[in-house]
């Protein structure tokens, strides 16, 4: 409920989708050839202008292989649509966002007004006067959107009822939002929300609520985290039909070396291991909750899946022997992470306050990459002596359900100068997080009991914990651990990446540090 709260303080009068697509997402991985598909290009438009939401003007030339160009051109023609698509979404997202800011604000004077926080408002305005749905609510939904769901009643039954939860909170909050601006001095400046053109134009007055200015700068910060995401899966976009592309073109030259076809270069060289019905029923086990029938009725198909699994292993592991001896430029560039403003007043930190490098981590103590991420970011502090700073940040994941009490304990061991050892005894025991469990590590490190199981029990630090989330949450933050290294934030977790980020960061200042 803790999440499900914050969302509605993030985007409280969005709607989401009216059912979740079961069709599985795209995976990640190396590409092999290209799949069979007749979309044409779409006549340029103007939504990539109107969503100012490309990093970079791409190059005419994204990748030559052995003299030969592939171009954006070629490129644009199967991933084009898609593009499109994803950047509406920012456009789609700008028209809500005033809206959206205005809510906000309203909220929070609200909450001000009644002398509670904005969780406990809508805790109490908008949680509280929703009624649960039922079993029989679910089982109507599920008839009616039965073509669309794949799984039995029982297998998504959870799901359902949270939807259903889930949208009567979101409605509530609405009319609770609309209530609010009913009563507002709320005025809008602008008959549309459109991206600034220049620095000058972020200034452009688009609200005002109570007085307070709300900018096109305003806007646009608050879209930061989202527009750099759908930057994110643009590229991935592109670089995976830029990989098809450049497999394709070595399969090709390659088959015209040989003076044979693409098809029977690939049965002459891609051997493909045999599946056998073993392996087939240990998938079937691994799997039965997610597959219709029993093993006799599904043996086949899942032979044939696990066959094409095999083929494309296969096939890559020949297509990256041809690019190994190939000659092969490419000129697209992922999006470099704007700087996010983070704030880190108030939180567990780790080496030099004035440190020039300051590396953030949102972390959950029941995540095992965390567990596995901290050491290397300790041992960076450690290095880098006053250079580098590390601040931590707490973000439980709603599928650990211990994780937010573990965040809380850590606060507790925090008032009492304790942080770091307590979270080195969480990381530690990551499947013995109970109440009980984190009073006995307590204990271990000689903490007073007395305060720290009265701050645990009576939710002290919930506030604190709460905040961290509804931060991560505007920054979008999916996964643990997330981190930023002076504000950017980075995928690196082993420590050899995470040290050549730090490098880049410390590099960057330079100038900076030269010119004073």
């Amino acid at each position: 409920m803790t999440r499900l709260v914050f969302a509605l303080a993030v985007s409280i009068i969005s709607l989401s989708q009216v059912v979740h697509s079961q069709t599985p997402a795209a995976t990640g991985g190396n590409a092999t050839t290209k799949p069979v598909d007749t979309q044409q290009a779409a006549q340029p438009d103007k939504t990539a202008e109107d969503c100012a939401c490309e990093p970079q003007v791409l190059p005419e030339d994204l990748a030559i292989v052995n003299g030969v160009r592939i171009t954006r051109r070629d490129v644009e023609k199967r991933t084009g649509e898609a593009v499109r698509q994803l950047q509406q979404q920012v456009i789609d997202a700008r028209l809500r966002e005033l809206d959206l800011l205005i809510n906000s604000r309203l909220l929070t004077d609200e909450a001000k007004r009644r002398g509670i926080g904005t969780t406990k408002l809508l805790e109490q305005e908008v949680v509280a006067k929703v009624k649960m749905p039922t079993d029989a609510e679910a089982q109507t939904f599920y008839n009616q959107n039965k073509s669309r769901i794949q799984d039995e009643f029982h297998v998504v039954r959870e799901d359902i009822l949270k939807y259903l939860l889930d949208q009567r909170q979101r409605v509530e909050a609405k009319r609770f939002a609309d209530g609010l601006r009913a009563a507002s001095d709320t005025k809008l400046h602008v008959a549309a929300v459109t991206p600034p053109g220049n620095e000058t134009e972020r200034a452009r007055l688009f609200a005002t609520v109570h007085g307070e200015k709300i900018t096109s700068a305003d806007v646009e910060d608050s879209l930061q985290p989202f527009i750099f995401e759908i930057q994110e899966q643009v590229y991935r976009l592109r670089k995976e039909e830029l990989d098809l592309s450049v497999n394709d073109t070595l399969l090709s030259q390659e088959a015209q070396k040989r003076k044979m076809t693409t098809n029977a270069l690939l049965d002459l060289e891609v051997k493909p291991k045999t599946v056998t019905e073993e392996q087939a029923l240990a998938f079937f086990e691994q799997n039965k909750e997610r597959v219709s029938g029993d093993f006799a009725q599904t043996k086949d198909s899942i032979l044939r899946y696990l066959e094409q699994i095999e083929a494309r292993a296969a096939e890559r592991v020949f297509v990256e022997k041809l690019r190994a001896a190939a000659s092969i430029q490419v000129f697209l560039t992922a999006p470099e992470s704007p700087v996010f403003s983070i704030s880190i007043s108030d939180q567990p930190s780790l080496g030099d306050a004035k440190a020039p490098v300051t590396i953030v981590a949102f972390t959950d103590y029941q995540c095992p990459s965390c567990a596995a991420v901290h050491p290397e970011l300790e041992r960076l502090v450690k290095e880098y002596g006053d250079r580098v700073r590390l601040v931590t940040r707490d973000f439980p994941l709603s599928q650990h359900a211990e994780a937010f009490k573990a965040a809380e304990a850590a606060e507790a061991a925090r008032e009492q100068g304790r942080y770091w050892e307590y979270v080195h005894v969480l990381m530690r025991n990551q499947s013995e997080l109970s109440v009980d469990k984190l009073k006995g590590y307590a204990s271990e490190l000689s903490l007073d009991r007395a305060r720290f199981d009265g701050a645990l029990e009576s939710g002290k630090f919930a506030d604190e914990v709460k905040r961290d989330i509804e931060d991560g949450m505007r920054l979008r933050i999916m996964a643990t651990p997330t981190i930023f290294i002076n504000g950017r934030r980075v995928t690196a977790r082993s420590y050899e990446d995470l040290k050549a980020n730090v490098d880049a960061a410390l590099k960057a200042l330079a100038p900076t540090a030269s010119a004073q």
